[in-house]
């Protein structure tokens, strides 16, 4: 269009008052994206009708007012609602999106339920037996519709999981390998740094070192 100018300088016809924009955003590793967010569009457009959607309505009013006023607790305030409001995004999206294969897992209450599982509590000795109970159907049925729906089997996902989950742990804290490889399900670093190794093709250590080099851990 030859009247764009770049987002960050629009400021609305100045008839109308100007146009007032909240804006904000992430920053991901997109080394190991979740696949729900790969499925992403590069522009999720959610129209502003009434009764739709209204916790994130809610949510954008609330931060609005947050940072329209400079009030005590603000600072720990507006992340918390950025996080919100991020969930809140994503739900909408996954509740009208008619493609991928994320909202299709996601809405089946029995790979939702084992995905659920997984991810509350990735250290618990989890086989397709108990997840298969957990989610309250057969082992074959949990693996049929999982495997079909997420596109890898259960056990192979929760591996995937533990071990990206154990990549953030290295990146994000200074915690020891003995301790991360608890946290993630393994029964000591040698069986996590193997299976890490295999995973990313390089040890937990040196990982660790290359991010440390490359952004280094914050300081509290």
């Amino acid at each position: 269009m030859a009247r764009a100018v770049p987002f960050e300088q629009y400021a609305g016809p100045a008839e109308t008052g100007g146009t007032e924009l909240l804006c904000g955003k992430y920053r991901l590793d997109r080394s190991r994206v979740h696949p729900l967010l790969a499925e992403l569009p590069d522009v999720v457009h959610l129209p502003n009708r009434v009764g739709a959607h209204p916790e994130l309505r809610f949510a954008i009013d609330l931060l609005g007012r947050e940072l329209a006023e400079a009030r005590p607790g603000s600072c720990l305030a507006v992340p918390s609602l950025l996080d919100l409001l991020l969930v809140y995004l994503v739900r909408a999206w996954l509740a009208g999106a008619t493609t991928g294969a994320w909202p299709t897992a996601l809405g089946d209450p029995v790979t939702a339920a084992a995905l659920r599982a997984l991810h509350t509590d990735p250290a618990a000795p989890w086989t397709n037996d108990r997840l298969a109970a957990e989610a309250g159907v057969s082992r074959p049925t949990l693996a049929r519709r999982f495997t079909t729906q997420v596109g890898r089997p259960p056990m192979a996902y929760l591996t995937w999981w533990r071990l990206t989950f154990a990549a953030t742990l290295l990146r994000d804290t200074a915690d020891p390998l003995a301790t991360i490889a608890e946290r993630v399900g393994y029964a000591g670093p040698y069986a996590f740094s193997h299976a890490f190794n295999r995973e990313f093709g390089t040890t937990p250590g040196r990982y660790r070192t290359e991010l440390q080099e490359r952004l280094p851990l914050p300081t509290v």
